[in-house]
């Protein structure tokens, strides 16, 4: 079953789904629902931000919410239902919505510098800034991320871990409200994706966005999320969500926190419902 919405609050929510589904290739052979029914609503954590990690079984809709959230052409509008970012339907990509992807996404034949500079030129009207000012508040986020000293390198001169630095600073530099991550570490190997981990908790400070990550790793759910959904198969709802198990990990080392009884617990038992929904047995009642 769906989370249950509350009762309605003062302050309009951040993100909201009403009863939302999406079919793609409707009347077609190739008509898919990708997810059905889903219900959330996430209110905003003014001077913190909340993390909510997304797991479930390939296929089961878990880009599909991040993609009408972003508003992307391709997958929005939903095919029943509202989506609505605070209290707004959703028509279109916005700079208070960031997306980083599993794949690097940088442009190629653009440095580090102009990679993370996109974004405020596409909005330089909007933000009033001018050359000099957008390369200042660049540089200032390329430091941030770890890449002083590469600003005018290009993508293939930069290694897996550096070019999701660059995707995450051409995101960040913009502060959106929402940062939407679709798996953004999975092609990186262990002790990389773990810097990536505790970058990307540390700058969370400094953005104090709503951030929505999708993974197929329930230790990485854990660690990063405040609150953990677990999807079922597609047609995808979400069936259970966790968040008085999760441990508090802010400004604490990965590999620390994930050696720690409370953690391995919390990943038991994530991972013992994901293993339950995953056969298609019904939720045990949490969501």
């Amino acid at each position: 079953m769906n989370e249950t919405l509350p009762a309605a609050a003062a302050r309009t929510p951040i993100v909201e789904f009403r009863n939302v589904s999406k079919t793609f290739n409707p009347g077609t052979t190739r008509e898919f629902t990708a997810i059905t029914d889903v219900s959330f609503r996430i209110d905003d954590t003014p001077g913190r931000g909340e993390f909510i990690a997304i797991i479930g079984p390939s296929g089961c809709g878990k880009s599909t919410i991040l993609n009408l959230i972003q508003g992307f052409s391709d997958v929005a509008p939903a095919t029943t239902g509202e989506v609505l970012v605070r209290g707004v339907p959703v028509a279109g990509p916005g700079r208070d919505r960031g997306m980083i992807f599993q794949r690097y996404s940088s442009f190629p034949n653009r440095t580090v510098l102009g990679n993370v500079t996109f974004g405020l030129e596409l909005n330089r009207s909007q933000l009033g800034l001018d050359r000099s000012a957008m390369d200042d508040l660049a540089m200032t986020w390329i430091r941030q991320v770890g890449l002083a000293g590469h600003e005018h390198k290009y993508p293939h001169q930069l290694s897996g871990g550096q070019q999701q630095r660059v995707a995450i600073a051409r995101s960040l530099v913009l502060k959106p409200q929402i940062l939407l991550m679709d798996e953004p570490f999975s092609a990186l190997d262990e002790p990389t994706r773990h810097d990536m981990q505790r970058l990307v908790t540390e700058l969370w400070h400094d953005v104090e966005a709503t951030v929505f990550l999708v993974t197929h790793s329930i230790a990485e759910a854990v660690y990063l999320g405040d609150r953990v959904w677990v999807m079922t198969r597609a047609p995808g709802r979400i069936a259970v969500t966790f968040d008085d198990i999760i441990p508090p990990t802010r400004d604490s080392d990965p590999l620390e926190v994930q050696e720690s009884p409370s953690f391995k617990t919390a990943v038991a038992e994530v991972g013992a419902a994901f293993a339950r929904i995953d056969r298609g047995a019904e939720p045990d009642g949490r969501a």
